[in-house]
């Protein structure tokens, strides 16, 4: 574990800056938080194929009409959600990295 710790300090541009290391490491932790619930709300979506019934066509049916309100279009919303919030909790990481912000 210490060696992981060592990677993960180098990584960090200002790394005697104690303010910036909370900030850098708070910041990694929240990624990652936010891209095991990405994996996670991914692998609980059904997959779009159906399979033979796609060759005979389809009828309109009481699920399809309520897509919208069904728990695949809510596990959708959510993986977007963490998605972005993925991608904005990287930008700022990587703007942080310059070191004029921080003064050092």
């Amino acid at each position: 574990m210490n060696k992981l710790t060592s990677y993960i300090a180098n990584l960090l541009v200002p790394a005697n800056f104690l303010p910036y290391r909370i900030v850098s490491i708070t910041l990694i932790v929240l990624m990652g938080i936010a891209a095991l619930a990405a994996i996670v709300l991914v692998m609980l979506q059904p997959g779009n194929s159906q399979g033979i019934d796609a060759l005979g066509g389809s009828s309109e049916t009481f699920y399809g009409k309520n897509k919208g309100r069904s728990i695949e279009s809510k596990l959708k919303m959510w993986t977007l959600i963490c998605l972005g919030v993925l991608a904005v909790l990287a930008v700022v990481f990587f703007i942080l990295q310059i070191e004029a912000i921080w003064g050092v």
